[in-house]
């Protein structure tokens, strides 16, 4: 049944394009996006650089800078080492280290958008070293099918005046990135991750997911670019 979700969604976004909103301002004519690489393979980046948030924020922000880009982005199903900076990710039988959405690294105070019309479904603020922080889901129906997208590390402003069912507008301004005090101490970035079934959950659903979860979290969990519609990065 989620296969054929899967296949459905691709369809419609395939067929609709022209009605997608915004996540972030982004212009393909002139803005660059640097992929990042957290996995294993990355030796530039150490696990001692990765512990301290001002020293990985700095790593973020120079990296970008070095390369011109205005944002970084990556992470769908990547296995990543990083997790290891927050007990939050450890389980006693196995560690979660597979990211479950997409991550926009960014300047903190950067806009973030509702890419569709919609609703608020939940919110929290997840204030937990290594969690999302501040946190907003959205639940969007397009063309009959249901879905619902997930905003995190959000800046807390944002949170103000929510509530469940409360009407979004497409490409309406929902938040911004918010700073590492307040993003679960996580250099400034957005996680934005879809799902098809929430399983219960608001105000946070798992971005992090254990290496055997896989074949699990890939039936509910789709490809964000779908929507954001990045160029891949070379």
């Amino acid at each position: 049944m989620l296969l054929k979700k899967h296949q459905q969604f691709a369809g419609l976004l395939q067929k609709h394009g022209q009605e997608i909103g915004k996540v972030v301002d982004f212009n393909p004519a002139k803005d660059r996006l640097f992929p990042f690489d957290f996995t294993a393979s990355n030796t530039a980046l150490s696990a001692e650089t990765v512990a301290d948030t001002n020293t990985f924020s700095d790593y973020v922000t120079s990296t970008l800078q070095q390369n011109h880009c205005r944002y970084g982005i990556g992470g769908y199903f990547e296995h990543r080492t990083l997790y290891a900076r927050s007990t939050h990710f450890n389980t006693s039988d196995e560690a979660r280290r597979l990211h479950l959405g997409i991550d926009i690294w960014a300047e903190a105070g950067t806009p973030v958008y509702a890419s569709f019309t919609g609703k608020i479904h939940s919110y929290a603020d997840n204030d937990h070293f290594g969690d999302y922080g501040p946190t907003i889901i959205l639940e969007h129906n397009f063309y009959g099918l249901t879905f619902f997208a997930l905003y995190g590390h959000l800046n807390r402003e944002a949170l103000k005046g929510l509530y469940p069912g409360k009407l979004i507008q497409k490409n309406e301004e929902i938040a911004r990135f918010g700073t590492s005090e307040e993003n679960g101490s996580w250099p400034p970035h957005l996680h934005y991750q879809l799902m098809f079934d929430m399983e219960g959950n608001e105000g946070d659903y798992p971005g992090v997911c254990k290496l055997s979860e896989k074949e699990k979290y890939l039936q509910n969990t789709p490809d964000p670019n779908l929507i954001l519609r990045f160029p891949v990065q070379r």
